[in-house]
């Protein structure tokens, strides 16, 4: 239980500085970008406690399974209230610039703070369990060296499971976007507990390449290459599928609907009207 109350003041602490990051950065929109980085850091920062929970508490503290998906669903909840529009998750960045709602400067960078979030929330995840207040964290740290692999299958079958799951997501997320946030951030965060869960004997459906970068690249068993096919190309395929599903088209490619005909909403009277004929009789 020292262990869990331990990990309860670390989440509050997260949580916290994103917090305070939206409410010091929102009336700035030239620095977006940093609202990107510290959903990110957030983002990447708790999952890698949760994934630790998950990995060690199970045995180490005493927590079973049903504990481990409520923790992430909470965490999935916090962050997106917490965090607001800054989703920290590249493929949804990119919606928005293939959807023309952003331009390309903006979108770049957002997305490498995006990575640099992730990045710094492993240093500091690293340095919190190096601190080994607890018997699990104390664990955590002798493994951090040979972290077990997220990906526990051949690389195909990980892109197609990354790919599907990141699929479902995205139309779900399209359908709901324009929702209220009482209503959207809830639905979301079931959706991402369920698809992880139930992947979590796969790929854990990361569904977000800064987050794998965060969470699984430093973990020995497959090469850079290999993560970056599973966890970076599986996502983006699966978001630009459902983008073309949802819409008919990606606009930022083609203007040109392919798969949703625009009919229109008044028709079109065919021949000459009665007074145009009478107009060429007396021509």
């Amino acid at each position: 239980m020292s262990g869990l109350n331990a990990s309860l003041g670390y989440f509050i602490g997260i949580v916290a500085f994103g917090i305070s990051s939206r409410v010091l950065l929102r009336r700035r929109p030239r620095l977006d970008f940093l609202l990107e980085l510290a959903a990110s850091f957030v983002l990447a920062a708790c999952l890698l406690e949760v994934q630790t929970i998950v990995e060690v508490g199970q045995w180490a503290g005493g927590l079973g399974p049903d504990v481990c998906v409520t923790i992430l669903f909470v965490v999935l909840l916090t962050h997106g209230v917490a965090c607001g529009n800054a989703s920290g998750n590249p493929t949804l960045t990119l919606v928005r610039f293939l959807t023309l709602e952003e331009t390309p400067m903006p979108t770049l960078l957002a997305v490498a703070g995006q990575f640099l979030g992730a990045h710094v929330a492993l240093l500091a995840a690293l340095h919190y369990w190096g601190l080994e207040l607890t018997d699990m964290h104390m664990i955590k740290n002798l493994m951090a060296s040979s972290c077990s692999t997220s990906l526990r299958v051949s690389v195909l079958h990980g892109f197609f499971t990354e790919c599907v799951c990141a699929l479902v997501f995205h139309l779900v997320h399209l359908r709901m976007r324009h929702r209220s946030a009482m209503i959207r951030i809830p639905l979301v965060a079931v959706l991402l507990t369920f698809l992880s869960h139930t992947a979590s004997d796969y790929t854990s459906a990361y569904m977000n390449p800064s987050l794998a970068y965060g969470l699984t690249f430093n973990c020995p068993g497959f090469t850079l290459t290999e993560y970056a096919i599973v966890y970076w190309l599986g996502p983006l395929t699966g978001m630009s599928m459902a983008l073309f599903l949802y819409i008919g088209h990606i606009p930022r490619v083609f203007s040109k609907n392919l798969l949703y005909s625009q009919k229109t909403r008044f028709r079109v009277p065919k021949g000459n009207t009665s007074d145009e004929q009478e107009d060429k009789k007396k021509k």
